[in-house]
Formats: structure tokens, C-alpha cells, sequence
């Protein structure tokens, strides 16, 4: 079992959002999109996981991994709507990950202090499973 994920640039704040269950077999798949992000976008990477149906303990490990290789390059991974079944728990070294309830909590905590405006300009990415249907447009 693998995932399927979508990356959308919007503001300066990257979304990574991500379908099916994280665990050994979609690890891979999951490090070559966050490479995806890094070379798409700038700022944080808020990875939504609204859709995921949950993870291993090596889908937790590369979300980790996720978070020191964005701090490294500067910039800071987030989470959205972590899967019921387990929290996460990371290293000590780890860079903090925030956890926000859902997508709508994560994009308001990066709309405060911001102009009420925002930009109209959106890029996206998607893997071929992911729906082209979406009802966020």
C-alpha cells in the first residue's frame, strides 16, 4: 500500500497533502515528495494529513526526517490533521513540529498579522492517483 499526495505553493506557505496509509512501502514516495517541496517552494510546509488512514512507525520516522531536512534549508514542517491511531513522537533532536487540529487551523495560524488580502497566485502539484476533482477550488 502506498499514498498518493498533492503540493500546492500559495503565499509563500507550502501544503503537502497526503492519501492512503504511510508505512514501510510508501516511505520512499513520501521522502520524494517533500524533495518536491524543497525545490517547488519556500517557507514552511504545512503536510496535511486529512486523508491519510494512518502510519507506521516508518511513516512517523520519515516525517521526522521530513522536518530535519526542511531545517536544514531553512525552513520548518508542520502537521494538519495527524491520524487518531498514534501521536508522534519525535527525536531529541528534532526540530519542533506543530500540530494544528486541521488544514483551516494550520492556513489561519499563517494568515495572522498578514495582510486580509491574499494572493490569487497558486501553483500545484499532484501524483497521478491523487483526485482532479477537489472541493477546495
Amino acid at each position: 500500500m502506498t499514498i498518493d499526495w498533492r503540493y500546492t505553493v500559495q503565499d509563500d506557505l507550502g501544503v503537502l497533502s497526503v492519501a492512503g496509509h504511510l508505512g514501510p512501502d510508501a516511505v520512499h514516495r513520501f521522502r520524494g515528495a517533500i524533495g518536491w517541496s524543497l525545490a517547488r517552494g519556500t517557507g514552511p510546509v504545512v503536510v496535511d494529513l486529512t486523508e491519510l488512514r494512518g502510519w507506521s512507525p516508518e511513516g512517523q520516522l520519515a516525517i521526522i526526517d521530513a522536518a530535519q531536512l526542511l531545517a536544514e534549508a531553512g525552513r520548518s514542517l508542520e502537521l494538519a490533521a495527524i491520524p487518531a491511531d498514534g501521536s508522534l513522537v519525535p527525536a531529541g533532536d528534532c526540530p519542533p513540529i506543530p500540530v494544528h487540529a486541521d488544514l483551516l487551523s494550520a492556513l489561519a495560524a499563517h494568515r495572522t498579522g498578514q495582510k486580509a488580502e491574499q494572493s490569487e497566485e497558486r501553483q500545484e502539484w499532484r501524483t497521478t492517483g491523487w483526485p482532479t476533482q477537489d472541493a477546495d477550488r
